[in-house]
């Protein structure tokens, strides 16, 4: 895991805006020649010829989306990309350039802005993208990052949510759950440690739903193996609001309905052990908790030999007439209505 570091303190008063933006680039280098002007200018350009532009931006709140008492800062920066590019990689399209902009008090030195952008650039090295620009603000209180993300498609291999057919599977990379309980997790040990500061956390039983948490990746290799089995998904979202949320927004700008099979869920064996010590219901932690980035896509019944035995890819489901509804099938084999039950940040 990445690691968080905090030395000396530099106040960021006497660099200036373009100094520390200067300061924090500096070591970022262009990887691609659509890059043409970066960082320095009024704008950063960029030039795809005749492929699709596709554009997508996420803003994260202290406090709202991120809590600086358990989220190590180089942590923060490299999440902070991997939401964007999970975005860009489900509309089939390939990351190319972020522009970050950010805002914070006078409680963050610039050590600590260093450690945000050195997380920041292991995420456009690990991703291949460039940084190209962005912003630098004062605030009054807390920190504000803003990270909008820009890649290139072929018109032909973009993906909509709006492209499920009836009959079509409903497919889900990788499980799910395991970001909500690294959370809960999290959340468990800043409360022990505030009733206790000299207790120090054993968190090796929870490695893998932490890590799910504090630094999460997009699946760029899914997308990768769909061309490589020449699986064009005829619609496809990321899971960032949780499973069932998601469903609905594939039903809705499609036209159809789904037929969920809550055995077909999976289930990281760590995910189902957390729940029964949480006292959750497992199933409800994958409709509803989200931040797990992975890929949910349909396909057509004739790409299924191309993926049933990859061990990357579950078959959850598949789409149904909208008049017959979105539903969850139990264990039981009762239907259940789905509902979006995923974490709002407007009512947070």
């Amino acid at each position: 895991m990445l690691e968080d570091k905090n030395q000396n303190r530099t106040s960021l008063g006497d660099m200036g805006e373009f100094g520390l933006i200067t300061h924090l680039t500096k070591e970022f280098e262009m990887l691609h020649t659509t890059s043409v002007k970066g960082v320095g200018d009024d704008a950063a350009v960029v030039d795809h010829g005749n492929k699709k532009t596709v554009v997508t931006t996420d803003l994260l709140l202290e406090g709202v989306h991120f809590d600086l008492s358990y989220m190590p800062l180089k942590h923060l920066g490299y999440k902070a990309v991997i939401v964007n590019l999970s975005d860009l990689y489900a509309m089939n399209a390939t990351p190319q350039q972020i522009t970050v902009s950010i805002a914070v008090s006078n409680r963050f030195p610039l050590e600590a802005l260093e450690e945000l952008y050195a997380g920041i650039k292991t995420a456009c090295s690990l991703y291949k993208v460039d940084l190209v620009g962005g912003d630098t603000s004062a605030s009054q209180k807390g920190m504000l990052i803003s990270v909008t993300a820009l890649g290139i498609a072929n018109e032909a291999d973009l993906v909509y949510r709006s492209g499920a057919q009836p009959n079509d599977l409903l497919v889900l990379s990788g499980d799910l759950g395991g970001a909500y309980l690294g959370l809960q997790v999290l959340n468990r040990e800043k409360e022990v440690f505030k009733a206790n500061p000299l207790n120090q956390p054993d968190l090796d039983a929870y490695t893998y739903i932490v890590e799910r948490q504090l630094k999460p990746e997009a699946r760029k290799d899914v997308v990768e193996l769909l061309h490589k089995l020449e699986v064009r998904p005829s619609s496809m979202i990321d899971v960032s609001d949780g499973l069932s949320s998601e469903i609905l927004h594939l039903c809705e700008q499609s036209g159809v309905g789904c037929n969920l099979f809550e055995d077909k869920i999976p289930l990281d064996p760590t995910v189902i052990s957390a729940c029964e010590e949480f006292q959750m219901d497992s199933t409800l932690v994958a409709l509803s908790g989200g931040e797990d980035y992975e890929l949910l896509f349909t396909i057509g019944m004739d790409d299924y030999p191309k993926i049933k035995a990859n061990p990357n890819l579950t078959v959850i489901g598949h789409m149904v007439e909208k008049k017959e509804g979105a539903h969850l099938i139990t264990r039981a084999e009762t239907k259940i209505p789905l509902t979006a039950q995923g974490w709002n940040a407007m009512q947070s």
